[in-house]
């Protein structure tokens, strides 16, 4: 589990294609400091919100195996060699709860539709999957690339192309890699699971 608290960024080194020439799956070498403190093998890091499994440690950079699934329904997808990416170690029964729980399960990706700046926040809107729309509410939680963030507007449900916006304050645009996404880029999105639940129980249509 995480909780969306970026610890710090870090950068893809190697890109290495396992897999044939299917290329369903790679290994990615990332440099990093902070969330290789006490770090052990079999230990999970999430990289821009995808949970992924540490297979090796030497001289400040990880390496982890990324299978076709993780490729395919993520922006890891497209990481290659000096690409920034968000890490966040696992949380432990003693780690604060900043954000809200997230499994590093990705459902889907969205991209960056427009940026307002503003005096002190930049408000970001993101177009997401119809599907995953409906999970998705005001004043809700959502991580983006990794990053907890409260939902501060939803479009109507009859738009052809459904978003939402985020408000991010001085210390997300300065600390994640959210502060140079630019209209157009892929963001990996992760709604609240609960809300996932919930619809199951209830039996509600898919």
């Amino acid at each position: 589990m995480f909780t969306g608290i970026v610890e710090e960024v870090g950068t893809v080194v190697v890109r290495e294609e396992r897999g044939g020439p299917a290329g369903d799956a790679a290994v990615l070498r990332i440099r990093a400091d902070r969330v290789l403190q006490g770090v052990a093998l079999g230990d999970s890091i999430a990289v821009n919100g995808v949970c992924l499994t540490v297979t090796g440690v030497d001289d400040g950079v990880w390496s982890t195996d990324v299978m076709a699934e993780t490729l395919r329904r993520s922006s890891l997808g497209e990481a290659a060699a000096g690409q920034p990416v968000n890490l966040e170690r696992a949380v432990t029964p003693h780690t604060r709860l900043g954000g809200h729980l997230m499994q590093g399960h990705v459902d889907g990706m969205g991209h960056v539709i427009a940026r307002t700046p503003g005096e002190r926040w930049e408000v970001v809107r993101l177009g997401l999957p119809r599907e995953l729309a409906r999970y998705v509410v005001e004043k809700g939680s959502i991580a983006v690339d990794g990053v907890s963030l409260t939902v501060s507007a939803v479009s109507a449900a009859e738009v052809p192309e459904p978003w939402f916006e985020v408000s991010l304050i001085p210390t997300t645009l300065r600390e994640t890699t959210l502060g140079t996404l630019a209209p157009g880029d892929p963001v990996n999105l992760e709604v609240d699971v609960i809300a996932k639940y919930v619809e199951r129980l209830l039996g509600a249509p898919r």
